[in-house]
């Protein structure tokens, strides 16, 4: 009896660690043509996430030029991961001169990532910003035409829906819509149309389509939050040029919460102040 009952408490323990465990996300990144970065978790709409990661690095200068002009040739590859998805870890090398490391780590609720970035020559390399791109179609369950009726940026109003900003049309290339934090150069952000409506932190994010849930991406150094093409949402993390010789550091988060608006910004200005 008492080994039944031992044996019960034992199983009933072992579900409630594997129903944990499929809760909690868990991470993988793949190279390719497009280099991908997934999160998964049942509680994901279709049980997973995507992110090009990373999908470009960029010099200054960047609104009004071809783009081709303003992105940076890497290379990218896996130097570790954990076969339970727990973390990964990833290496950049830029233009032959920069190496960047990634340490990324899931949580119950958000990814971690840490950058390292090093100038390993001895001349200045412009290497200004990077664009992470996160697909956000399967999560708003939405599509280009209406997606953006579901993601927002914080404004002086508030939480704003990105199709209560002021949109711009006209660019280098349309469409899609930036929104640029005070302090950054308007010369040297992504070659869209670039919005008069400014962020006053770097949160940028989207409600999925039961609206019960929230996706937002933030990194404690932002270029631009930026609206695109492809059924996407970009949090671009600012980088500002590399001396000879010289270290930086870039911390960013992805958060899968409950649709919670304040504990949302509680939790960004515990993580990252006030942005």
């Amino acid at each position: 009896m008492r080994k039944s009952l031992a044996c019960l408490v034992l199983a009933a323990l072992l579900t409630g660690c594997a129903s944990r465990s499929n809760h909690a996300l868990r991470v993988d990144w793949q190279k390719g043509e497009r280099d991908i970065l997934t999160i998964r978790s049942d509680r994901l709409p279709g049980g997973k996430l995507e992110i090009w990661y990373l999908e470009s690095f960029c010099r200054r200068g960047s609104t009004d030029r071809d783009w081709f002009q303003t992105i940076i040739p890497f290379e990218s590859r896996l130097v570790a991961a954990d076969p339970d998805g727990r973390w990964v870890k990833l290496r950049h090398i830029v233009d032959g001169k920069v190496v960047i490391d990634h340490q990324i780590r899931a949580g119950d609720d958000e990814v971690d990532i840490r950058m390292t970035i090093t100038n390993q020559s001895d001349e200045f390399v412009d290497l200004d910003w990077a664009q992470p791109c996160v697909r956000v179609g399967n999560f708003t369950g939405r599509d280009q035409d209406d997606y953006i009726e579901t993601c927002f940026i914080f404004t002086d109003k508030g939480l704003t829906r990105m199709h209560q900003t002021h949109r711009e049309t006209k660019a280098r290339y349309a469409p899609g819509q930036v929104y640029v934090p005070q302090g950054v150069d308007l010369n040297d952000v992504n070659p869209r149309p670039l919005s008069k409506t400014r962020p006053v932190n770097g949160l940028v994010g989207c409600f999925s389509a039961d609206e019960q849930m929230i996706l937002a991406m933030a990194w404690d150094h932002t270029q631009e939050l930026f609206q695109g093409i492809i059924v996407c949402v970009h949090s671009d993390v600012r980088i500002g040029g590399l001396k000879p010789g010289e270290t930086k550091t870039r911390h960013g988060k992805y958060y899968i919460v409950p649709n919670d608006v304040p504990a949302l910004l509680a939790r960004y200005a515990r993580d990252f102040g006030d942005g």
